[in-house]
């Protein structure tokens, strides 16, 4: 009755910025350059941060259906 969620929006969305982020890692501004690792880092945080939202979630929700339950 659930599907798998569909990622294939996001994939191709990540894919697209991890190229352009290649292609700006050759820029001559030094600046530029340096942006593209924090940017890479920011990226890499905020996809934790939903997986770890995601979780604590999961770990609420199953705690609310317990308490359903005993009612």
């Amino acid at each position: 009755m659930f599907f798998k969620e569909d990622t294939t929006f996001n994939d191709i969305r990540d894919k697209s910025l991890q190229q352009w982020l290649d292609e700006m890692e050759q820029h001559e501004d030094v600046a530029v350059r340096g942006g593209v690792k924090l940017t890479r880092e920011y990226v890499q945080y905020l996809k934790d941060e939903i997986g770890r939202l995601r979780h604590e979630n999961e770990v609420k929700n199953a705690y609310l259906k317990k308490l359903r339950e005993k009612r």
